[in-house]
């Protein structure tokens, strides 16, 4: 009795040392985890404190400007999920900024930025024109908008430049190969476009000719 006592015993204390041992590890670990989270952050507010806007945010609201930041983000993650306003968030995203950095990039000497977002233009006119043949699709691709705006991301950030991959392999010989089609059905296209301009100038002239021509006529008859 007194040795099964004593094996009980010793049983008893490993396994409470293996939980006391898991547990200090756990607890490094999580200590680990929250002071990584919080270096990230400060480094994020770091960057943040460039921008006034989010600094009057603060201050009027209280709230950290690190966490209003991820406040939008998640709701806009949420609304992109749910699809509500999906589409004018992408159209957005995937135009104010480029446009921003396109604004940007003429202004400055360096020719380098202006090639980049060139190919990104020509890039994101190939995806909205596929994406024309293909829209009676979205709507059962799950989670559609989310990809699309994770994917014109990773095309317009310099980190990324996803546009200039695209473009180098494959865009490039696509457009290479079909240039002298796709100038002729330009060139069509803006003769046809004459033509309709043509045409219709001549027909709004001969409607107003004859409104006034009748208005003429019964100005004529009153008196």
């Amino acid at each position: 009795s007194q040795s099964y006592s004593h094996v009980w015993f010793d049983q008893t204390k490993d396994f409470l040392e293996r939980i006391t041992k898991r547990k200090e590890t756990v607890d490094y670990k999580m200590d680990g985890a929250i002071t990584l989270v919080k270096e990230k952050l400060s480094d994020f507010r770091t960057k943040l404190d460039q921008i006034s806007a989010l600094q009057k945010a603060e201050t009027t609201t209280k709230v950290p400007k690190e966490f209003l930041v991820l406040g939008v983000f998640v709701v806009l993650l949420g609304l992109l999920f749910f699809g509500i306003g999906a589409g004018a968030l992408c159209s957005i995203v995937g135009f104010v900024y480029p446009a921003y950095k396109s604004f940007e990039a003429i202004e400055s000497k360096n020719r380098g930025d202006d090639t980049q977002w060139l190919i990104y233009w020509v890039v994101y006119a190939f995806f909205s024109i596929v994406e024309v043949f293909i829209d009676f699709l979205v709507y059962w691709i799950p989670f559609y908008y989310a990809f699309k705006l994770a994917f014109l991301l990773w095309a317009m950030l310099p980190q990324t430049k996803g546009a200039k991959y695209l473009f180098d392999t494959f865009l490039r010989d696509i457009l290479k190969q079909n240039e002298s089609k796709i100038d002729a059905a330009l060139a069509d296209a803006k003769k046809s476009a004459g033509q309709v301009a043509s045409e219709a100038s001549a027909a709004t002239g001969e409607a107003m000719s004859a409104a006034m021509s009748a208005a003429g006529k019964e100005t004529k008859k009153d008196d």
